[in-house]
């Protein structure tokens, strides 16, 4: 037999632009939300697979503050067959309504894909667009930095530029499509990152997303895969 089951954790971390929340963020400091979703398999094969995600973001008169934990676990016969953390720390400084610059410092533990670890630090200028509608909104980041890669081979540094854009559309009051998208390229090696999302409030402060996330890299070590992806089905906790 097996047993499948998607569990929310509630704990406090946000996805900044989501309109359904979008009066109360304005007024509270502090916004946060985590999501978990979990599968287990019991009897002839004992498997576990275990995604979460958290955010929280602190705004203050020009500065906005956030950190993001994303993470993946899975096991097979209690032999453990993939785990990655994405760690993202940044400080926003907010130059009007429309623009702002932002300083991002970020490191990848993936174990399973061939790298010891990957860390970079960008400045960047964003845009915030379509701020006349409701309905949605779309920020575009253009920026430069620096990335360190820890391979079992090699370790090798290397300056990057950097383009992401994120857009939230809520199709209804209980409805939103989220996407977000960057690049990080490089001389050695670039990055590009895709999260296509669709969510629906069941309760309050209580969400059900279905995602997509997507990693190419255009150099990994030999006998691994430059391509990515994971499909997920989550609940989402919003504080």
């Amino acid at each position: 037999m097996s047993r499948i089951a998607i569990l929310p954790l509630l704990t406090a971390l946000t996805v900044p632009g989501h309109a359904a929340l979008a009066a109360e963020e304005e007024d509270r400091p502090w916004n946060s939300e985590i999501e978990l979703g979990a599968i287990f398999t019991s009897g002839n094969t004992r498997d576990e697979n275990i995604q979460f995600r958290g955010e929280v973001n602190y705004a203050l008169e020009t500065w906005d503050l956030g950190f993001t934990l994303d993470g993946f676990r899975s096991s097979k016969d209690d032999e453990l067959a993939a785990q990655r953390v994405y760690y993202v720390s940044e400080a926003n400084y907010n130059i009007n309504e429309q623009s702002f610059v932002l300083t991002r410092l970020a490191h990848d533990d993936d174990r399973f894909s061939g790298y010891e670890g990957q860390s970079d630090i960008s400045l960047n200028y964003g845009r915030n667009l379509l701020t006349n509608r409701d309905d949605m909104d779309l920020t575009l980041n253009l920026g430069a930095g620096y990335r360190q890669s820890r391979a079992l081979e090699e370790d090798f540094g290397e300056a990057m530029l950097r383009l992401a854009a994120d857009f939230n559309w809520n199709l209804s009051d209980s409805a939103a499509l989220l996407q977000e998208f960057s690049t990080e390229a490089g001389e050695e090696t670039s990055i590009f990152r895709s999260r296509s999302g669709i969510e629906t409030e069941i309760l309050e402060n209580l969400l059900l997303r279905f995602s997509v996330d997507l990693k190419h890299q255009t150099r990994v070590p030999a006998g691994r895969e430059k391509t990515d992806t994971e499909t997920s089905v989550t609940f989402v906790m919003q504080f």
